[in-house]
């Protein structure tokens, strides 16, 4: 007897097989480190011992908030960065996916050229060309900058530009794989839509917010927790790197690391869940959608 299956089915047995590969991967490679991981967070490591653990219940924890002085001070730098990072790589990409899709003569080169710094930023590459300065605004123009910022800003909001500006080459080499997406988004709108709202009479304007950019959110959806899990996993992120030294360098605690690394989880975690339950109201997808 062939077992027949609704259209719900087949699409929840396709979808299946194609999270599959990373089911397997994350079995095989990833869930033990991963509990492992866990029961480091909540022991310290004795080196001298061969690597013997000794629980010390919540005592990470406790010194990552209350006595590392280095910790909360780099996690609030690295969340206000990304706060004003991601908004800035949406909307550059954005635009020049927008300036990329029209038909223009060598459009295929300058996808190309906005896509090259994907192909060629390995971490040593990005690394041994920004310790030329090349990433900051006063390196790009010869301008003092800051000196006229600090004159017509407070000094709060001036440090954030100042810090923005120095790192404006940095960010926006961070937005080739954004460009690509969006320029999907764009290929995949219908142009009868286009036409028929030209024919009621639609301004470009009211095209771009009315259809243009509802059709693209779940593309900015998409981008927005790509550019959030780049950006806090990015080799320049001080978080990085001062979780490496602390596991690594020195006195080699792993067990102290394990528990920033937890709490630095759970922190783009929490992020990555908000930007998911606010897509239900500004998210459109074409079609039916189960709720």
């Amino acid at each position: 007897m062939k077992l027949r299956l609704t259209l719900r089915q087949r699409q929840s047995i396709n979808g299946f097989l194609f999270i599959l590969p990373w089911m397997v991967g994350f079995l095989v490679f990833v869930a033990r480190p991963f509990a492992h991981s866990i029961r480091l967070a909540f022991s310290k490591v004795d080196m001298m011992a061969g690597f013997r653990l000794s629980f010390v219940g919540w005592d990470n924890f406790n010194e990552a908030f209350f006595i590392d002085e280095r910790f909360v001070p780099i996690l609030v730098t690295v969340i206000q960065r990304n706060l004003v990072d991601v908004p800035i790589i949406l909307t550059f990409s954005l635009f020049t996916a927008f300036l990329v899709h029209q038909k223009i003569r060598g459009v295929t080169l300058f996808r190309a050229i906005f896509f090259l710094p994907v192909v060629i930023a390995s971490g040593l590459v990005v690394q041994r060309l920004f310790q030329q300065d090349v990433g900051s605004i006063e390196a790009v123009i010869g301008l003092d900058i800051p000196t006229l910022v600090y004159m017509y800003l407070p000094a709060r909001f001036a440090d954030i530009v100042i810090d923005v500006m120095n790192r404006l080459t940095l960010i926006l080499w961070r937005s080739g794989i954004q460009i690509l997406l969006f320029i999907a988004g764009f290929q995949g709108i219908s142009p009868t839509l286009y036409e028929a709202s030209r024919i009621d009479g639609a301004t470009d304007w009211e095209i771009f917010w009315k259809i243009t950019l509802p059709m693209l959110s779940p593309i900015i959806i998409v981008n927005t927790i790509y550019t959030i899990v780049d950006g806090f996993t990015d080799i320049f992120n001080p978080m990085v790197n001062f979780l490496r030294t602390v596991a690594f360098s020195g006195s080699f605690r792993l067990g102290y690391a394990a528990a920033l690394g937890w709490i630095y989880f759970i922190l783009i975690f929490i992020l990555i869940g908000t930007v998911f339950i606010s897509s239900r109201k500004w998210v459109y997808y074409g079609g039916e959608r189960d709720s």
